[in-house]
């Protein structure tokens, strides 16, 4: 599975047919939010373009657009963070995932950062 990042501190990570793309934000973002307290997430069957908006997340903090990695179309969201919006401060890069999306362009994928660039880009 590829895992890669964006500059805006969220991951995609590929599924095995390289089709569909799980959609989160960073340990990193989510430290620098705070607490969530809220959660905007898309709808199912949203069609995105690459750095466009696909929902948000609110901290006791601050708010925070959750940007799309890729062009592609929503075909699920994480129901759990509407109820337990927590959970992507104690699981960023696992169960706090955001949405999942249909890939329309692999090639996008290529200009964002493997973990290795993206852990150099937060120092």
């Amino acid at each position: 599975m590829v895992k890669k990042y964006t500059e805006e501190h969220e991951w995609i990570e590929m599924d095995a047919d390289n089709k569909i793309g799980t959609i989160g934000i960073t340990e990193y973002a989510s430290k620098a939010l705070g607490d969530v307290v809220y959660v905007e997430l898309p709808e199912v069957g949203l069609e995105t373009a690459k750095g466009e908006t696909i929902g948000a997340v609110e901290s006791v903090k601050s708010a925070s657009d959750i940007m799309s990695p890729v062009t592609g179309k929503v075909t699920d969201v994480n129901e759990v963070l509407s109820e337990k919006p927590g959970t992507i401060n104690k699981a960023p890069e696992g169960d706090g995932w955001f949405a999942k999306i249909e890939v329309t362009d692999a090639a996008e994928l290529e200009g964002l950062m493997d973990k290795e660039a993206y852990d150099a880009f937060e120092k």
